[in-house]
């Protein structure tokens, strides 16, 4: 990526993120750019920054949607496909902190759709589909990190978040009812546009010659 280019994308996320830090040295950094597709050619509406190498299991550095085509779902879609390619890495991620107030709204409301949609159809849940006890809440949370490359931490705030963890019979376990889950999944609205993955055609960073 041209330096100069990706230093301007910094300088562009200034302008909205009050919390942005500008780095000089780009090269840290990679730079995935969201566009519109019309008659007149592609048209930037948002970007993401990663570090190229975390040693906090880092996806997400940097997110910004420019103000005219923000509450369409591209926050969403960014942060979920910087999920996907956590899993193309064999990770799991988790933005890097602060975010910006509309950032935390994005963010949290795609993890809360992504756990609840994977909760509602899990083989983690009982057969009567209201308690995941058989493992136990701290096993259950891992697992759910495993299968959605969201750091356990996260997976952890989000359960509680939602009061979704109780305590029954002397251990705390997840507590799923159907009726609850479909509550909070219409309460988190949309969960932005989908990243279609049979064509993401992508090469960690680490993996490239």
């Amino acid at each position: 990526m041209n330096k100069v280019y990706g230093q301007n994308l910094c300088y562009l996320a200034k302008l909205f993120l009050d919390h942005k830090t500008l780095y000089y040295d780009v090269d840290l950094f990679l730079f995935y750019v969201l566009c519109e597709y019309d008659d007149r050619g592609c048209h930037m509406v948002g970007y993401f920054s990663k570090e190229k190498h975390s040693e906090e299991s880092y996806n997400l550095a940097c997110i910004l949607t420019l103000p005219p085509y923000q509450r369409k779902g591209y926050g969403k879609f960014l942060i979920a496909f910087s999920y996907e390619l956590s899993k193309k890495e064999c990770k799991v991620g988790t933005p890097e902190r602060p975010l910006s107030g509309l950032g935390l709204l994005s963010y949290r409301g795609c993890v809360e759709n992504v756990v609840g949609c994977v909760l509602c159809n899990s083989p983690l849940l009982c057969p009567n589909g209201n308690l995941c006890s058989c493992l136990g809440v701290v096993n259950a949370y891992t697992e759910l990190s495993d299968m959605t490359a969201i750091k356990a931490e996260d997976i952890l705030t989000t359960l509680q978040s939602l009061e979704l963890i109780q305590y029954r019979k002397g251990q705390d376990v997840i507590y799923a009812n159907p009726k609850v889950l479909d509550r909070h999944l219409k309460a988190t609205g949309r969960g932005g546009l989908e990243v279609d993955v049979s064509k993401l055609i992508w090469t960690p960073y680490k993996e490239q010659s």
